[in-house]
């Protein structure tokens, strides 16, 4: 089903490409650290978020990659579905989500090269020059990688996610070892504890359920640089998501073994409790900064996935003729989007620096990342409402069963977008927050929608 423009693109990725690209996808550190600030309750919301959301996603997911595999993923299905004017909000809200996540480059490199140096490196994380400058770097870096290609950026994932998985089952197993030890009195892993119903416990919740567990969809940005897409993007899902859910439950259990939950760092949880776990351990001081290194290309990694998809969506609505035809340009050697990739580059290094404006350093990160999975979930709004109200348009019938779990989807993103303004770390003034990021949502789309009226007049 690919179209005339995606047979020019080669085709890089297979299955184990796409099993390790969805790991290290939804494998993301940051929201282990969230998850932590539930404390005992922490299994009992993980496993409502995978019963409510998770399984939902994946269902929708694969059955959508197998009706519509085609560059572009949710944009494609959303321009499908609901029209022009609607795709394009959809690519808007995916491009800022990959801009602005990847505005935490250089909070999250300094953090986690600090916590591997040790205590004498603290200063890094309050030094906002270090952080812009390491955040230009990655991104420069992420420019030169993203004009070779997926045949190459592909490395770097599969890397990173191997490296991920080990870090994160290295971290699991250190309880039980310190208990075979006698350093810890008991562990119990998965504790059945009621949470309390307020709003701190639902935002972390949501925080939880959409943050952590949302991005099944996003290698299907890279459908038409797929082998046999139709197939294996499906089964990509059905591999990688049992391993990712068995990650996020008992690595937060692990991280809880060791640091108290108002002691939780949101930025570094794992480096932190590593830190904490192999204290007294002969090889810590080997151990521990070869696992925050590991995990440190874990991010390195996924903004490298981020980056290649923020690149591909201005392509894709090119072909459209959504955009400018400037971006759909290729590398004539690899086949690449030139145009596009220092666009993004350009934007995501702005708004790195934007963000460090008058704020701390828990903060920033807090708004960086609140900002960019609330346009992630307004994009998942149109992608859960496809099953609901585009059967028709789409010629397709769906299913009961597709429904309910779409309308289950779909109640738990509008549930993060509106519990999106509450912060769950200390902030200076929360309604100073609460409409920080409520005005950059509504702003952003605003200008979305006048964005396309524009380039509709000038077609």
């Amino acid at each position: 089903m690919a179209t005339a423009s995606e047979t020019t693109l080669p085709r890089a990725l297979g299955l184990r490409d796409l099993v390790l690209a969805q790991i290290l996808y939804l494998t993301i550190p940051e929201f282990f650290g969230t998850a932590a600030k539930a404390g005992a309750y922490q299994f009992v919301l993980w496993s409502i978020a995978i019963l409510l959301f998770y399984v939902p996603e994946a269902i929708i997911v694969s059955r959508l990659n197998r009706l519509f595999p085609l560059e572009g993923g949710m944009y494609e299905w959303a321009r499908l579905a609901f029209g022009d004017r609607i795709g394009f909000l959809v690519a808007w809200n995916l491009w800022l989500y990959v801009v602005v996540y990847m505005a935490m480059a250089g909070l999250l490199a300094t953090s986690f090269v600090a916590y591997a140096i040790g205590p004498g490196a603290t200063w890094m994380t309050g030094n906002k020059l270090l952080t812009v400058t390491t955040c230009a770097v990655l991104i420069c870096g992420l420019v030169f990688v993203a004009r070779l290609g997926l045949g190459v950026g592909k490395w770097i994932t599969n890397t990173g996610s191997a490296l991920t998985v080990l870090t994160i089952a290295t971290l699991i197993a250190m309880p039980f070892v310190h208990v075979w030890r006698g350093t810890l009195a008991s562990y119990r892993p998965l504790t059945l504890a009621v949470p309390p119903v307020s709003i701190f416990s639902l935002s972390v919740f949501s925080k939880m359920t959409f943050g952590a567990l949302c991005g099944f969809e996003f290698v299907a940005i890279f459908a038409g640089e797929c082998r046999d897409p139709e197939r294996n993007l499906p089964r990509s899902v059905l591999i990688s998501a049992p391993v990712i859910a068995l990650l996020y439950v008992l690595g937060t259990s692990a991280i809880l073994a060791f640091v108290p939950t108002a002691q939780v760092d949101v930025v570094a949880a794992i480096p932190q409790a590593m830190t904490a776990a192999f204290r007294g351990f002969s090889i810590a001081k080997f151990i521990l900064p070869i696992c925050v290194v590991a995990l440190l290309t874990n991010y390195v990694s996924t903004f490298n996935i981020n980056f290649s998809g923020a690149a591909r969506l201005p392509m894709v609505a090119g072909w459209d003729h959504l955009l400018p035809a400037w971006f759909t340009r290729l590398h004539p050697k690899y086949k690449t989007p030139v145009n596009s990739i220092l666009f993004a580059g350009v934007i995501a290094l702005s708004a790195s620096m934007a963000v460090m404006i008058g704020v701390k350093e828990q903060e920033a990160f807090e708004l960086l990342l609140i900002w960019a999975f609330t346009f992630y979930a307004t994009a998942y709004l149109v992608m859960f409402a496809i099953p609901l109200f585009a059967g028709r348009r789409l010629s397709s019938t769906f299913s009961w069963k597709l429904r309910a779990a779409a309308v289950l989807g779909l109640l738990v993103t509008l549930l993060y977008i509106v519990l999106s303004v509450f912060p769950i770390i200390d902030v200076p003034s929360p309604l100073e927050y609460a409409m920080k990021t409520g005005a950059v949502i509504i702003i952003a789309n605003v200008g979305g929608v006048l964005l396309y009226r524009v380039g509709q007049q000038k077609s």
